[in-house]
């Protein structure tokens, strides 16, 4: 029996020593996958500061009645016909010829942007006798509640574009659209040598009435010296072609038509 257990005896020393090697050892600790608190913190996404919107210019309240010193009158006995927001290539060389048709002048209150699109229609009116009236740069209805600097540069601006197209055409004039009138607006025009122009009859054609409205409107009201306000430009103008087909010779024959002066 001894010689077999020999063997077994040896067998358990090698695994007890085997057992202790192992103990032993230091047994190499596997890497632990890096927890979330030791990786590093990611860079904070800065977002851009909004850029400010800039405030707009406070506006100065209209006066609640006309400022003195406009131009309502012809400063005749004949009519002044006006005709305002143009140039336009449909319209405008309508009323010039209409206008040539009767052998009478008129006043053509100009917007800026619109002589600067359309040179030679400026020089044209100013080739055919008429006369020019600064309508500020952009039709601003606004324009007479702004600064005084922002007033006199929008005129000014008008003031090139118009000779730039008729160089030595006078501006006579200056008309505030829709007659949002304000005293500093009349001053500042005065001072740049143009006379405010307003009028007297308002057949309202801005609003597109028929024909027939706009020549009872403006022959009921119409006076010697009126001062008649109406549009070349600005939308569509067909009924206030049609209405002065009509007005035109009426007034002359009735009134005499002239330039305000």
């Amino acid at each position: 029996m001894r010689p077999r257990a020999l063997p077994a005896l040896a067998l358990g020393l090698v695994l007890l020593v085997t057992g202790c090697g192992e103990a032993g050892k230091s047994p190499e600790k596997a890497a632990a996958p890096p927890s979330d608190s030791a990786a590093p913190a990611p860079s904070p996404v800065t977002k851009p500061s909004p850029t400010p919107t800039p405030a707009k210019p406070k506006l100065r309240p209209l006066p609640k009645k006309l400022p003195a010193g406009l131009h309502r009158a012809s400063g005749s006995n004949g009519v002044a016909l006006t005709f305002d927001d143009g140039p336009d290539p449909r319209f405008t060389p309508q009323i010039l010829a209409q206008l040539r048709a009767a052998r009478v002048q008129a006043t053509f209150c100009v917007v800026g942007k619109q002589a600067k699109r359309y040179p030679e229609l400026v020089a044209r009116i100013v080739r055919e006798g008429h006369q020019l009236c600064n309508h500020s740069w952009h039709h601003d209805m606004n324009l007479g509640r702004r600064s005084a600097a922002e007033i006199r540069s929008d005129l000014q601006r008008t003031n090139e574009a118009i000779h730039a197209a008729a160089p030595k055409a006078p501006i006579t004039w200056f008309r505030q659209p829709g007659g949002r009138w304000t005293a500093e607006e009349v001053t500042i025009a005065r001072q740049m040598g143009l006379r405010p122009l307003h009028w007297s009859v308002d057949p309202q054609d801005w609003d597109h009435p028929p024909a027939k409205t706009i020549i009872k409107r403006v022959k009921g009201a119409t006076r010697h010296g009126s001062v008649v306000l109406l549009h070349d430009a600005g939308g569509d103008r067909a009924q206030t072609m049609a209405a002065c087909r009509h007005l035109i010779p009426d007034i002359k024959r009735r009134y005499g038509i002239a330039l305000p002066r």
